[in-house]
């Protein structure tokens, strides 16, 4: 019999990440709020920090990328030891799957959770096992109620990534209560920086060992394009993950932006302060033209439609006016978008091309 090259199981399961767009044919001055970047970019510190290196680029990264983990440390209050750096925090997300679950196992989300859980989950071998959420808030008792023996991982986002929704602390600790001690529970906290007095859940890392939080420098600090990630955990979850971690993950042009922008809290404040004013205005107007959205703790807004043409009729025409939106059809969400929180100029404009919609309806 011929041998043929397969993939072990779960690989082919796999559908491929889809990324916001960021263009739109035909459409001039475009804007793109399809992916949750910081529309003022990164801080100067950051951009100075990056342009120093250029003349290293030569030499290796720090392989245990110290000056980083003291810098998230002294800025969040955390132990420096107990802290991992990743290529995102998608490659936290993997290394979670990677040393902790495989085949028989499962890993547990909720039903409009981050893609990202569902494909570790599969490349790793393991069961991915989608949870009913409330009214697209996490659900905690359900999260409990389907954990079992097998349950090795429970992905929470929090805020929730599409639905920019979040539960309290209580609720998260109630959660961490209420499975087994052998189960991971990971708060995901890409967005937990717009939430005031929050700490993604990093107060729970310290009681117990069981509880991960990973965080990220793509949103507020405005370093997409770096891909830099972070986590937070037990000693024991941390050795247990360095095992796996690439020396070289991340390279040091990154790092050093990095470690800039998380000490320049100056600037984090600046750019939290403008998003939550054009995260009002854009939740306001939404709701005065009839469309329904949740109240936000992220940086972009999902407005609900009367179905999905007329969410495929609004992405459309937002496209031909240069606003770049996300369609989030692969998240269960067939009548919504999502729209990052832009500029000023920008959501003014996302709200002048709805009203000359509602306009056109009448």
């Amino acid at each position: 019999m011929k041998k043929t090259i397969t993939p072990k199981p779960g690989i082919m399961d796999i559908e491929l990440y889809v990324g916001g767009k960021a263009y739109a044919k035909g459409a001039i001055n475009v804007v793109k709020l399809s992916s949750n970047e910081n529309p003022l970019g990164p801080s100067p510190a950051a951009r100075e920090a990056y342009r120093d290196q250029s003349d290293s680029l030569a030499v290796y990264p720090s392989s245990d990328h110290s000056d980083l983990r003291k810098a998230i440390a002294d800025t969040y209050g955390l132990k420096a030891d107990q802290i991992l750096c990743g290529n995102g925090s998608d490659e936290i997300i993997a290394f979670l799957c990677q040393a902790f679950a495989g085949e028989c196992d499962e890993v547990l989300f909720t039903e409009h959770g981050f893609g990202m859980y569902r494909i570790c989950a599969l490349g790793a071998g393991a069961t991915p096992v989608e949870v009913p959420e409330d009214e697209r808030v996490t659900n905690v008792d359900a999260l409990i109620s389907r954990c079992t023996d097998n349950t090795k991982l429970i992905f929470v986002a929090n805020p929730n990534n599409p639905t920019g929704t979040f539960v309290s602390l209580s609720e998260i600790e109630r959660l961490a209560d209420g499975i087994p001690q052998s189960t991971i529970l990971v708060l995901d906290g890409a967005y937990a920086e717009y939430v005031e007095g929050y700490d993604g859940g990093a107060s729970l890392v310290e009681s117990r060992k069981n509880v991960v939080m990973t965080r990220t420098f793509s949103k507020v600090y405005g370093l997409g394009g770096l891909r830099i990630g972070w986590g937070y955990a037990s000693v024991e979850v941390i050795d247990i993950l360095t095992r796996i971690r690439g020396p070289f993950n991340i390279n040091r042009a990154a790092l050093a932006a990095a470690s800039a922008a998380v000490l320049d809290e100056g600037y984090v404040s600046y750019c939290l302060a403008d998003n939550a004013k054009w995260a009002d205005f854009l939740i306001n107007e939404l709701r005065k033209l009839g469309f329904k959205c949740d109240d936000t703790y992220a940086n972009f807004v999902l407005a609900r439609f009367a179905n999905e043409e007329e969410a495929d009729t609004v992405n459309d025409l937002l496209a031909e006016n240069g606003l770049i939106v996300r369609q989030v059809k692969g998240y269960n969400l067939h009548n919504c978008l999502r729209i990052t929180v832009g500029k000023g100029g920008d959501c003014t404009r996302v709200i002048s091309v709805l009203k000359r919609f509602k306009e056109d309806q009448a």
